[in-house]
């Protein structure tokens, strides 16, 4: 098993005992275990084999012969038999916004409550109200949390979607009949929620193919199963299309079939004009009916005049304007990036040592990373004081001698409290190499209220980034209600950069966002708010916001060098 597999189990230990309300210090011991085990940077055998899972910090003896366990059988038996005492769907109840653990065992226990749809029911019948530690208020959270929920319809966010369709065609490339493979649709176009996965491969042998797809080890139940089609449905009921073409129309084939429609629509209304017809099998002269192009994307592009448009922005039309002009610019990619500006260490609520970052940071070929650990108002994510933050310098300052080509910068993830007030005076920020300030309370300040909490960050030269600007996580929370127009107009007049916060729950400031920010002017940071080695991945989704903002190089901080940056940082604290 692999280590989130292990961590989940104790995740799911934590939620179960705080639902039923066990002593907060064991649910802690088993939530901080697996948090621990989640950002092991070696596998949780390495330590097994040794005989050294105690020497991990945060792993004691019990929890040690349950990880021993779980390596021998797959499962826990403590677990298990936690489990068995609520409905299986309780574990959905609580991603309900408005809901944690404790409410959630309050519904089973008192009202047999353990299905979205009881909730709902019993939630309009105004039932939950007179419940203790409920409330009116609390019932119609609870309703706009499931109402959220609705509204993704049974889409998957970019971060679970992803990785399974490049499990799958990572499968598939190794057989010898696959000539090309990619993903497509809305996967492609780098949409922040899925809906289902569209995989395309070219080939002139599709049976080997299609015997191989569905019978993936992922495969829960074959849907559908031609000779050049089938579908299927993965264990987590995410169902997945599989289409293979000939070689000769793979290009034609993967435009059309990445869209979006609206892109497809006017890429046909503009060949008819020219007296061509385009379909999944290639661009035809209407004349003759002959074939001029289909075995490339980019072919398909050519013959319309156009440049090639990446996928990430083939939405509304105007990438089709701008290719005429030859105006599509290069956008940023991951090979960009030199660092990562928001990383969380075991000094805060991240679970890593400050060499451990160092060490997944420069593996990823980074100059630098920005250690951001929590300001001291975050009590629940172990805020550091002022003290502690002049202690964590030190200690930074010392690694920093030890590495050759890298630097952590000192930084802070700074809170701005709820009357725009920031949690550090000036004095102590002056001494950072890079501020993130951002909101993590009072979310339901009134927009004018929000927006002058982040514009007054905007203007203090000691906060360079403002993340997470929204504060939403998807399928769980809106995010806070803020005056985009005035908010990026005051960081770009400002020069304050905002984050695009990789999380793939947050992805946080939106593509939209991103152009406008970039028309007025203005930076924008691309990180991944790490609280263990394993979320620096994450930093892909974050590029592919970016890249559907139609950012470029320039616009993105961290691809700056590192004495770039630092130049840059620097001068905006003397201005």
């Amino acid at each position: 098993m692999d280590v989130h597999q292990i961590a989940e189990i104790f995740f799911e230990t934590a939620e179960f005992l705080e639902m039923k309300g066990e002593n907060p210090f064991k649910v802690r011991a088993y939530d901080k275990a697996a948090r621990v085990i989640d950002g092991l940077a070696k596998p949780v055998e390495y330590y097994a084999e040794k005989g050294e899972l105690e020497s991990i910090p945060g792993i004691g003896k019990s929890i040690a012969e349950k990880i021993t366990e779980i390596l021998k059988t797959g499962k826990c038996r403590y677990h298990e038999d936690l489990k068995k005492e609520f409905p299986p769907a309780i574990l959905t109840l609580m991603n309900i916004q408005g809901l944690g653990p404790k409410k959630a065992y309050v519904l089973y226990k008192e009202m047999k409550i353990g299905s979205v749809e009881e909730l709902e029911k019993a939630a309009r019948e105004g039932k939950l109200r007179d419940l203790k530690g409920f409330g009116r208020k609390t019932e119609e959270n609870i309703l706009k949390g499931i109402e959220m929920a609705k509204s993704q319809g049974g889409r998957l966010l970019i971060g679970t979607a992803l990785p399974m369709a490049e499990e799958i065609i990572a499968h598939l490339k190794k057989l010898p009949e696959v000539r090309a493979i990619s993903e497509a649709g809305s996967l492609r176009r780098r949409r922040e929620t899925i809906g289902d996965i569209d995989i395309l491969v070219a080939s002139s042998e599709s049976k080997p193919i299609m015997e191989a797809f569905v019978r993936l080890p992922i495969v829960k139940e074959i849907l559908a199963k031609g000779d050049t089609k089938a579908s299927v449905l993965t264990a987590e009921n995410l169902q997945v299309d599989l289409r293979v073409v000939s070689p000769e129309s793979y290009g034609a084939a993967l435009q059309y079939f990445t869209g979006s429609k609206e892109h497809n629509i006017k890429l046909r209304t503009m060949a008819e004009a020219m007296g061509y017809k385009i379909n999944e099998y290639g661009v035809f002269r209407v004349k003759d009916n002959k074939k001029i192009a289909g075995e490339t994307e980019e072919s398909v592009y050519k013959v319309l005049g156009l440049q090639m448009i990446p996928p990430e922005i083939r939405e509304s039309g105007e990438e089709i304007k701008a290719a005429q002009k030859g105006e599509i610019p290069r956008l940023v990619a991951m090979e960009d990036i030199k660092g990562d500006l928001h990383v969380h260490s075991h000094w805060s609520d991240g679970v890593n040592t400050f060499e451990e970052l160092a060490g997944q940071a420069q593996s990823m070929g980074y100059e630098y990373i920005g250690l951001s650990d929590h300001s001291q108002s975050l009590k629940v994510a172990k805020g550091l004081t002022p003290e502690r933050m002049k202690k964590q310098g030190k200690e930074i300052d010392e690694l920093n001698k030890k590495f050759k080509n890298f630097t952590i910068l000192k930084g802070v993830e700074l809170d701005i409290l709820p009357d725009g007030k920031l949690d550090f005076e000036d004095e102590l920020l002056e001494k950072l190499d890079v501020v993130t300030a951002s909101v993590h309370s009072n979310f339901k300040q009134d927009k004018k209220t929000i927006t002058g909490r982040l514009c007054s960050a905007c203007k203090n030269p000691n906060v360079d980034i403002i993340g997470h600007p929204s504060g939403r996580i998807m399928g769980q929370r809106d995010g806070y209600e803020v005056d985009w127009d005035e908010f990026l107009k005051t960081a770009a007049r400002t020069e304050t950069a905002v984050e695009i916060n990789s999380f793939p729950e947050r992805l946080d400031l939106r593509d939209t966002y991103c152009k406008e920010l970039k028309d007025m002017g203005g930076k924008v940071t691309i990180n991944t708010d790490a609280h263990n080695v394993h979320h620096f991945a994450w930093m892909k989704f974050g590029v592919s916001v970016a890249r559907r903002g139609w950012l470029e190089d320039k616009d993105v901080l961290n691809t700056y060098s590192k004495d770039k940056l630092l130049k840059w940082l620097k001068s905006r604290k003397e201005k």
